[in-house]
């Protein structure tokens, strides 16, 4: 495999994302699912067919996908129990409880702001 250009775009918002602590946390919890994964593991341990009846429209391979980003950046704790059938938990680390309150808030303020939103749009309406 090519090593990257050292000048090359991507190498260069690689670094930035790095660098940059808002970035760098936001890009940890990004994507279509990771943070509805951490909130349903706020409070409790679940096996992936658990988190697979949470969530209907996620696919197997994109729930595995994101269960392993979230493990890969320390934000969730895989345990495999030596069972037949092996059984697999996934919990919260404690980076990922310390985002939780965060979390909240900014569910808090999406909902407010979603409803302040919807509001204006049928006031608006003709």
């Amino acid at each position: 495999m090519a090593a990257r250009k050292e000048n090359s775009t991507y190498t260069l918002n690689e670094k930035f994302i790095t660098e940059c602590d808002l970035t760098y946390a936001v890009n940890k919890i990004g994507g279509r699912w990771k943070i509805l994964i951490i909130d349903k593991l706020a409070n409790q341990k679940l096996r992936f067919g658990e988190l697979k009846k949470e969530f209907p429209n996620i696919t197997e391979r994109m729930l595995t996908l994101q269960l392993r980003a979230l493990e890969q950046d320390g934000l969730v704790k895989r345990t495999v129990y030596a069972e037949v059938p092996p059984r697999v938990e996934y919990e919260l680390t404690q980076m990922a409880l310390e985002f939780v309150p965060i979390f909240r808030q900014l569910s808090e303020w999406g909902g407010k702001h979603r409803n302040l939103t919807q509001k204006l749009k049928i006031r608006d309406k003709p």
